[in-house]
């Protein structure tokens, strides 16, 4: 057995197999190592082949000894199906080991601010993470199956990956392409594929959730309004906080990030990629998005191929999208009514921009944070909630 003590961690070496012939060496020695330690231990199993009855009663021991969270990472598949078996995954933090995929020459399917998405084989694509957070990548690929289970169709999510130096999520393959892969191969079949893809998200808004892990959008809203409440007047907050008190609450299904790169398609059959932003609210939260990617993305100051990468089609195509869209999701073709629906989402899309931005600015300086205040929230989202009409659908 190995040892390494640093960064106020010891990490303990088991490998090969612990059976009941050296078990009793082996608890010496660890018990020796960690002498009056008892906090900050891990296992790292990465090299143990096998581990018996015995070698389970030094983790025991282990656990009673530690005052804190007793980690055993790099678990082998049939050693963690004996810690499971065993019951020992309810009382020690068992992590399996990462098996590590290679991205050479796979075909990119999309990409966004958090990640990148590739057809690794014929039964498998996998999200390659920007982050480094795998509690933030745990989460999303379990938000998937909860959603998967709450009876929506997204593709089914395997194994947690390491990529270089880097970590994804492997999803079945769907032999399919996105919307935007369709849209920007045949520009002359844009109505025949945004139609479905705005019939689908108006049968998800269906859809009720009652499952807890579903976040509440408004409520992040809510929480983005107390940031910026200290840097602005008290008339201004409170015209925030009616426009948020405006929206209806829901429980329905929210996306999160509805755009044309996460949905794929064949045969008319729809189904959801990237659903780490989902959520429950107002159907408005997901509308607001597509509006925000189609009549607001080609805007930004962003270069024209960065532009058109993160859109994954024309850009000048977007708002040709937008209107198909809408008349599809709202289910009329009357001008004034779309025009309506138009200034009714506006201002709650500019919402959007501003949550993201006022996020982006955590832990910035004081000054930072002022310049994102007067730029997003008084340059842009009051003026919006002053002028536009209330969420009345």
């Amino acid at each position: 057995m190995r040892s390494l003590d640093e960064n106020n961690k010891l990490t303990l070496y088991f490998e090969g197999r612990i059976s009941a012939a050296n078990a009793p060496e082996i608890e010496k020695e660890v018990f020796s190592v960690i002498g009056d330690r008892t906090e900050g231990i891990v296992i790292d199993a990465g090299k143990l082949d096998y581990i018996s009855s015995a070698g389970l009663r030094i983790l025991a021991k282990l656990r009673k000894h530690v005052t804190d969270e007793l980690s055993v990472i790099n678990v082998s598949r049939d050693v963690y199906d004996i810690f499971e078996t065993t019951g020992f995954t309810e009382i020690l933090n068992v992590k399996k080991a990462y098996r590590e995929v290679s991205i050479e020459g796979c075909e990119e399917i999309g990409s966004g601010g958090y990640g990148t998405v590739y057809r690794i084989d014929e039964e498998s694509i996998l999200k390659v993470y920007n982050l480094s957070s795998l509690d933030v990548i745990e989460s999303e690929r379990l938000m998937s199956q909860r959603a998967f289970v709450n009876g929506l169709p997204t593709a089914l999510s395997y194994d947690i990956v390491k990529v270089g130096d880097k970590y994804g999520v492997v999803y079945e393959m769907l032999d399919a392409m996105t919307i935007a892969q369709l849209v920007n191969a045949d520009p002359s079949k844009l109505e025949e594929y945004v139609k479905p893809y705005a019939a689908a998200l108006r049968e998800y808004h269906s859809i009720e959730i009652k499952d807890e892990m579903f976040v509440d959008k408004k409520q992040l809203f809510y929480n983005t309004a107390n940031i910026v409440a200290p840097y602005l007047t008290d008339e201004e907050n409170a015209d925030i906080k009616a426009y948020l008190d405006s929206i209806p609450d829901r429980r329905t299904f929210l996306h999160g990030d509805y755009n044309l790169k996460n949905v794929m398609m064949k045969e008319g059959e729809i189904m959801l990629i990237d659903i780490g932003d989902a959520g429950i609210g107002h159907p408005a939260f997901d509308v607001a998005g597509v509006w925000l990617f189609c009549n607001y993305t080609k805007k930004t100051r962003l270069p024209p191929e960065e532009i058109r990468r993160l859109m994954g089609f024309d850009p000048d195509l977007s708002e040709q999208v937008w209107d198909v869209f809408s008349r599809e999701y709202f289910q009329t073709d009357d001008p004034e009514k779309l025009e309506h629906y138009n200034q009714v989402i506006k201002p709650l899309a500019l919402f959007c921009v501003a949550y993201h931005g006022i996020r982006r600015s955590a832990g910035q300086s004081e000054e930072a944070m002022k310049q994102r205040v007067e730029y997003l929230i008084r340059g842009s989202l009051l003026p919006a909630i002053r002028t536009g009409a209330r969420i009345d659908f």
